[in-house]
């Protein structure tokens, strides 16, 4: 791994094809084999079935209730992606799977053009291997196709600016983060790459390739709306006639931008998070190297290496963008981790020839095994936390731990420290492999909410309406009957979703509503219950009646939202 030994004269495209092969293994292996999870992935599948069962694609729901949170072009992907396989199990994995592997290709053959094959292949590896990418390459969030949609607009800007002229490429850059927007908002960030090449205007900054142009430059511009059109004309155009997408245009256009980005409520982390909590352990294995890549960095720096200079310069400016804002998650800078595994490549093979930096690979890949034995003798001395954890997602940790630590074991054993590299990938393959078939199986039934929804269903009437309290998407995705709720995401109102609950369940015999233990003590505290056991870290219970009267004052009538969950084929079910 980065040792340069291979042939020269091999054709990029084998490259590329033993790129896809090591991404299919890392990434898609387990696809089929799991449901959506939450956080995020049974509310995106759930929008995306919807818009395949009713035919309505500009308005995301959820639960039937519109959903402002994102634009809709990765709910678009999910839903084409769920037409083409008729499953839901694998589709809502795909579009990460497919972003993914287009983002290491892109890496690789930016690398080749602006450096050398060599080079190209340390970079793609070099992503391929590290953690935060991979791991959310296995996710469907959002997040790894916004990635996808970056790094394509970062490498036709780059392309122009350094390996141009090529105003086709400037083009689709812009054009890729119009697309990027519409996913999530923030994939204009690609863009700022031009403030620093316009800032270094010295002609000793080279390579420097685009000049000129005139109203070439415009080209971008106009591409980037055009992309953003696609979604954003037929919203505005149908939100004159419609309330419902009135108020969601001004949802997602300030209140889930501006806003969000200004005043988060919540996510709120201080300044210091990206820098200090999440790059130096998410972007592992490159930043363990940086003490080894920074002299290389320098050094380029003072070459007056603009290719060195946009790829640093862009990796803060988005870092800082993030940080400017008062809401933080670890995902959000995704998207530089392309352009660092860039800004690292050309020197990887060099560092690997240094006895310390394949010492400290080895390490890391020491710390897969010996985590996992730390957890077997943590367990071993704990035997309620075992039980714990058995009976919250019906799966015993000590197998897969074992395997875990084996393997890694193994790995160590055969790479010796000399062959640190190897040893990392190895032993992230092997952990990879192991929670793909063994352990993300066994964890379904509890992480998708399936089995609490079928303790749901085997306790309540199906010949009464039922209600959920607090609803969680994984149990509306996993229902096979009709239900009813009260607004999707209300926890900040949380007393007046429960207030309404409880007016529904009384304003009308043969009703029965799940509650959990919040909703009991707020506002069923003498209603007889029926136990529904533990889900999400709360108690459930069933209830058909008896909600306190303060509640019920306060109820809001008309609040209720009743949906019919769709089947695979486009359809509901039938109520």
């Amino acid at each position: 791994m980065f040792d340069g030994s291979f042939r020269q004269n091999q054709s990029p495209w084998i490259d590329l094809l033993w790129l896809l092969a090591l991404a299919l293994l890392l990434i898609a292996t387990g696809i089929g084999l799991r449901d959506p999870w939450p956080p995020d992935e049974p509310r995106f599948a759930l929008v995306a079935r919807d818009m395949v069962a009713t035919g309505d694609w500009l308005l995301p729901r959820v639960g039937g209730q519109p959903y402002a949170d994102k634009p809709p072009l990765f709910f678009w992907l999910i839903a084409v992606s769920l037409e083409l396989t008729r499953s839901l199990r694998v589709a809502f994995l795909l579009p990460s799977l497919l972003a993914s592997f287009g983002s290491v290709a892109l890496v690789y053959d930016l690398g080749r053009r602006l450096w050398n094959r060599e080079t190209a292949l340390a970079g793609a590896l070099a992503l391929l291997f590290t953690v935060q990418f991979v791991w959310q390459a296995r996710q469907a969030q959002i997040d790894a196709t916004l990635c996808f949609w970056t790094t394509l607009s970062l490498y036709g800007l780059l392309r122009h600016l350094l390996n141009g002229p090529s105003w086709r490429w400037y083009t689709i850059g812009w054009a890729a983060a119009g697309f990027g927007v519409i996913t999530k908002g923030v994939g204009f960030l690609p863009l700022l790459v031009l403030v620093p090449f316009a800032v270094l205007r010295d002609a000793r900054w080279q390579p420097r390739k685009a000049a000129g142009g005139g109203a070439r430059w415009l080209f971008g511009p106009l591409a980037f709306l055009f992309a953003v059109s696609i979604w954003l004309v037929p919203m505005l155009l149908a939100a004159n006639d419609d309330p419902t997408l009135a108020a969601y245009r001004d949802e997602i256009l300030f209140n889930q931008t501006i806003h969000r980005y200004g005043n988060a409520w919540h996510h709120r982390q201080p300044f210091w998070y990206f820098l200090v909590e999440v790059i130096p352990v998410l972007w592992l294995p490159l930043t363990l190297l940086v003490p080894w890549l920074f002299p290389y960095w320098r050094n380029a720096l003072r070459s007056f290496d603009l290719r060195i200079a946009l790829l640093a310069s862009w990796i803060v400016l988005v870092v800082l963008f993030f940080t400017l804002s008062t809401g933080k998650r670890g995902v959000y800078v995704l998207p530089a981790v392309p352009a660092f595994a860039l800004l690292c490549a050309p020197y990887l093979a060099q560092v690997a020839t240094r006895r310390g930096a394949q010492r400290a690979m080895f390490i890391l890949a020491a710390a897969f095994s010996s985590l996992c034995v730390g957890a077997l003798i943590y367990l071993s001395v704990r035997p309620d936390k075992r039980a714990d954890v058995v009976a919250s997602y019906d799966i015993d940790p000590f197998g897969p731990l074992v395997l875990i630590a084996l393997a890694g074991a193994v790995v160590c054993a055969l790479a010796r420290p000399r062959r640190g590299f190897l040893a990392y990938a190895g032993a992230l393959t092997a952990t990879l492999l192991i929670v793909s078939f063994w352990a993300n199986p066994q964890l379904n039934a509890a992480r998708s909410g399936a089995e609490f929804v079928a303790r749901i269903e085997r306790a309540a009437n199906p010949q009464e309406e039922l209600g959920l309290v607090a609803f969680k998407e994984q149990y509306v995705l996993s229902a096979h009957r009709s239900i009813v709720h009260f607004g999707h995401a209300r926890w900040r109102e949380a007393d007046l979703e429960m207030a309404d609950a409880a007016l529904w369940l009384s304003e009308k015999p043969g009703r029965q509503l799940v509650i959990n233990d919040i909703a009991r003590k707020f506002c069923f505290s003498n209603a007889p219950v029926q136990s529904l056991g533990q889900a999400n870290r709360m108690e459930w219970y069933l209830v058909t009646g008896g909600a306190d009267r303060s509640c019920i004052a306060r109820g809001k009538p008309g609040a209720a939202y009743y949906y019919l969950p769709a089947v695979p084929g486009g359809t509901r079910l039938k109520s």
